[in-house]
Order: C-alpha cells, then sequence, then structure tokens
C-alpha cells in the first residue's frame, strides 16, 4: 500500500453567508477555482500532473449544479483532461473528498489528486434543494412515521440528553470566538487562507480575515438571544426539551471555498517537494438520524481502533462546531482532553460552509501541529442524516 501524504492545504477566509458578505458576489465556481489555483501556485504542481478534482458541495442545485468540481478545474485552467466529480456527504463532503482522494493514493490508482469543498450559502439559501420537493419518499415514511426533524432540533435533543446548560452552550461559544479572535491577531491563520478579490467601491480588494469571527462576543451577550428553533409543534413533540440553541451557539451560514493536494510520499519525493501529514486512518458511519449529530462519538472510537492509537495519543481534536452541544457531547462521551479541542476556534467562530467545511477543519489543524510541534491530530465531522467522518493525520 502507497502512503499519502497532504503536501499543502489551503482555505479562503470566510464570509458571511447571506447578501451583503464578502463574498456574496462572488461564483462558487469561481471561488472554487481561485482557491484551487492558489494551491497549485504555493507547491509549483502543474495543474496537468492532478489525477483527480474530488469536490465537497452539499446543495447542487442553480449556481452549484453541474458538477460544481469539474466547472471550478476548468475555470482554474486546468487541462481539459483533468477529471473532476462532485460530491455530497452532507457536512463532511470534503472532509469524504480529502478521504476518497487519499484511500485513491493509497490503492495505487491515482498519483496527485485534489480534495477541495465550496459552499455559497449566500447565493444557495440553506434548503434550496429540496424547497417544496418530497426528498424523503414514502418508504421512508413508512420506516419513521412520526417524522424525521431538521438539525436543529437534533442538536437540542443532544442538550436534553446530555443535560447541558444553557450557560454550558454559551460559554462554549463565547469560548469559540475568543480563541479565533486571539488567533487571528497572532496571525497564525495566514499560513492557510488564501485571497479571494471581492468588489468593493474602488473595484477590488483581496478578503483575507474571517468574516464571522466576532472577537466582542461575550457569555452575557450570547445569554440575551433567544432560541432558534422551538415551535408549539415541536414543543408538545418533544417535551423533555428546554429550547437553549440560539444563533450565538450555532454555527452561522457561510460562504468559503478550501483544498488539499494529497499525493504519493513516493512522488512527493521525486519532485522534490516536503509533506506536511500523512494520513493514518479513516472511518465513516451511520448514526440515529434522529439525534443526527451524534455521529462523531461512535466515528472517533472507529478510527482511532483502526489506527491502534487511543485518545489520548492525539495532539489536537477538530470537532465541527455545527452546534455547541455536538462537541460537547463528544468530549463528555470520549472523556478527550478539553484544551485540545478546536483549540484556534470551530465552526461558531470560523464559520461553516457545508461543503467546504472538511478541508477547513484539515487545514487549521495542520497548521496547529506544525505550530505547535504536535504529531497526531483527529478530525470529525456531524453530517445530516445521522452520518459522522473520522480522521487521523500525523504531522511529518
Amino acid at each position: 500500500m502507497h502512503e499519502a501524504v497532504i503536501v499543502d492545504v489551503v482555505r479562503t477566509a470566510s464570509g458571511r453567508g447571506k447578501p451583503g458578505g464578502a463574498l456574496a458576489e462572488v461564483h462558487p465556481v469561481d471561488l472554487l477555482a481561485a482557491t484551487i489555483s492558489q494551491l497549485l501556485e504555493r507547491t509549483g504542481v502543474d495543474g496537468g500532473d492532478v489525477d483527480d478534482v474530488m469536490a465537497g458541495c452539499v446543495q447542487q442545485v442553480a449556481d452549484q449544479s453541474w458538477n460544481v468540481a469539474r466547472s471550478a478545474l476548468l475555470a482554474a485552467g486546468l487541462p481539459e483532461s483533468v477529471p473532476g466529480v462532485t460530491i455530497d456527504r452532507q457536512c463532511g463532503s470534503s472532509q469524504q473528498a480529502t478521504a476518497f482522494a487519499a484511500q485513491a493514493v493509497m490503492a495505487g490508482m491515482a498519483d496527485v489528486v485534489i480534495a477541495c469543498g465550496v459552499e455559497s450559502m449566500s447565493r444557495i439559501p440553506l434548503g434550496t434543494a429540496s424547497m417544496g420537493r418530497d426528498h424523503l419518499g414514502q418508504r421512508m415514511r413508512d420506516r419513521y412515521p412520526e417524522g424525521l426533524v431538521h438539525q436543529g432540533i437534533s442538536a437540542e435533543l443532544i442538550a436534553a440528553k446530555w443535560q447541558f446548560s444553557r450557560a454550558q452552550l454559551d460559554d462554549f461559544a463565547a469560548l469559540s470566538h475568543e480563541r479565533a479572535a486571539e488567533a487571528a491577531a497572532s496571525g497564525v491563520f495566514r499560513q492557510e487562507i488564501v485571497p479571494i478579490n471581492v468588489p468593493d467601491a474602488a473595484g477590488q480588494r483581496p478578503h483575507t480575515v474571517d468574516e464571522t469571527v466576532r472577537p466582542q462576543t461575550t457569555r452575557e451577550g450570547l445569554a440575551q438571544l433567544q432560541p432558534s428553533f422551538r415551535t408549539d409543534e415541536y414543543a408538545q413533540r418533544f417535551e423533555q426539551i428546554e429550547w437553549m440553541i440560539t444563533p450565538g451557539n450555532s454555527s452561522p451560514l457561510t460562504d468559503g471555498a478550501s483544498a488539499a493536494l494529497i499525493m504519493s510520499a513516493e512522488r512527493a519525493r521525486q519532485w522534490g517537494l516536503r509533506p506536511r501529514a500523512r494520513f493514518v486512518s479513516f472511518s465513516v458511519v451511520g448514526d440515529d438520524p434522529m439525534m443526527m449529530l451524534t455521529g462523531p462519538i461512535p466515528a472517533t472510537a472507529r478510527v482511532l481502533d483502526r489506527a491502534g492509537l487511543t485518545i489520548n495519543d492525539m495532539d489536537v481534536f477538530e470537532v465541527n462546531e455545527a452546534f455547541a452541544s455536538v462537541p460537547l457531547a463528544w468530549l463528555h462521551e470520549t472523556g478527550a482532553d478539553a484544551a485540545k479541542l478546536n483549540p484556534r476556534g470551530g465552526a461558531i467562530a470560523l464559520g461553516h460552509a457545508l461543503g467546504s467545511s472538511g478541508t477547513r477543519l484539515l487545514a487549521t489543524m495542520v497548521n496547529h501541529l506544525e505550530d505547535t510541534g504536535g504529531r497526531y491530530g483527529l478530525q470529525t465531522m456531524c453530517e445530516g442524516a445521522g452520518m459522522a467522518n473520522a480522521t487521523i493525520i500525523e504531522r511529518l
């Protein structure tokens, strides 16, 4: 089996995923194309040497339809001979793209793959893909006659099951902003962020600062926000819910793109490239589609078992902060060191651009390991309909 390594991994700075956001005027094809182009420029790799481009994208409609991976690689100037495929593993789409890319290299079916992701939530509002359509079908409704729920309710169910208080959720959210703001101020994000030109009054300006981070966030301010998902129908159905999930302890709607250059260790040596990390282990699991967001717990257990490692062997954890209750439940069940969890802030502060989030977390994790001298990093992501990916890497 060949060794799959990460030669480089980059991301855009986040943009608020609504009209007026920093990246709202940038077409998602152009956003991903610019990210891919700069990834190749940084490494000096010729686009014609890429065997495949695998892109995560959740809402594959309108501006993100027609295989956005193929459109973006062509827009980036790669030769027409390079193929591309778009992957939907919900929020873990680009993490799955990374796993597929690495596994193709490990199996000897590819030498050089770009794994990437993009989501423009300002241009494609959340829910657009299923708006006005039956996305379940009769057999799904037969299996779950009481009906499944959206992720906001699942986050509430997790908070109720693990008996988290509103103060715990808001404290975690405030810490995410605090850590992200400190990381931004110290300049540690500069290595992973590639500039994206956006229109302004003067013509164009480079967007390089995460727009979703709010340094002024306080626990007291978060406590004033009202729950987002309570309705009379849900309140009657779920009497155990105390309704604590707010915009403040949830990830914001976000625009963004990210990309990783993955290749065999042999090819990297031939080209004189220094790999930054290698892939150690992968897992992907299904879990309860009603709780939906608890998958990172069994995914973590499985990926550690496959790697022959323990939770204490890890130097950093990147657990996607879709909602504060998700990483808190993960912490409770895994017994991980909270100080190692999302040390540079998570999606509550840095944003959650759905299809881009997997490679975004990977970029932050690789840089943190390099800056701190850590060896192993574990990344995991909750996903729609009750799934989760987990990945372990080793810094080189």
